[in-house]
């Protein structure tokens, strides 16, 4: 077992977190947290709820301010930017829910993550609808009408339209039945197998670790362990997680 607070790599990160610490007014949330990410790789970040997990990802991603340390990305420091700069610049955080617009049509949701962006937008479309096949057949429908699995292949895709270098997955199979669970793993693996780095938050243990190279584990906003993923076992799982988030 390692209790290193980073997740070093040889080729060097897309994205750098150095002694990261977030405070909500006068309670600290995470505690000098240092994680790294680098380009194509897959960080799986585990840990009970109150861990920290999802305070990590809004801070990374711009929506909650750190108190200390740094974040850099794709060689600059972004610790002061704002989401949308950040966003902008290829990191993308899809938080928990579906974050699609349940009263437009799948075409107009897909149209409505390119209208800041340049760039061939017909080529970005097709390749929404090359990689989900399923939402091109149901371009016309209303988002809101589409299966939660169905909802969270459309969340991916608007982030992948844009050419994202990383992306955090939070939470993203919250609350779907097994087989949409299937799904929304899939589609993840999709933009992985793209070219995207992924940070992923995500309630099934042992499916985020099968997913990803390296893992950590919160508790109480720091890091208990880290390593490779396949290193984490399930009588680790279950000493820092406990049965419910092992599984």
């Amino acid at each position: 077992m390692t209790t290193s607070k980073s997740v070093s790599v040889e080729s060097g990160p897309l994205l750098r977190v150095e002694n990261l610490s977030v405070r909500y007014g006068a309670a600290q949330s995470l505690f000098d947290l240092s994680i790294e990410i680098p380009a194509n790789g897959t960080l799986a970040v585990l840990g009970s709820n109150g861990a920290g997990k999802s305070t990590l990802a809004r801070a990374v991603s711009g929506l909650v301010p750190s108190s200390g340390g740094r974040i850099h990305f794709d060689g600059k420091d972004i610790t002061k930017w704002s989401p949308t700069k950040i966003r902008r610049a290829g990191l993308i955080h899809m938080p928990e829910g579906r974050g699609v617009f349940p009263g437009l049509t799948v075409l107009e949701n897909l149209r409505m993550a390119l209208t800041a962006e340049r760039g061939n937008k017909e080529e970005s479309l097709n390749r929404a609808f090359d990689l989900f096949p399923v939402l091109g057949q149901r371009r016309k429908q209303l988002a809101g009408t589409l299966s939660g699995g169905e909802q969270q292949m459309l969340s991916l895709a608007r982030a992948l339209m844009v050419l994202p270098k990383l992306v955090i997955a939070d939470e993203m199979s919250l609350g779907l039945a097994p087989k949409l669970v299937d799904v929304v793993f899939e589609s993840i693996g999709r933009m992985r197998d793209a070219g995207v780095a992924v940070l992923m938050i995500e309630q099934f243990a042992s499916r985020a670790l099968a997913f990803a190279d390296q893992a950590i584990i919160l508790q109480r906003g720091t890091v208990t362990w880290s390593g490779r993923a396949a290193d984490a076992g399930e009588e680790l799982l279950h000493a820092y997680l406990g049965g419910a988030t092992a599984a």
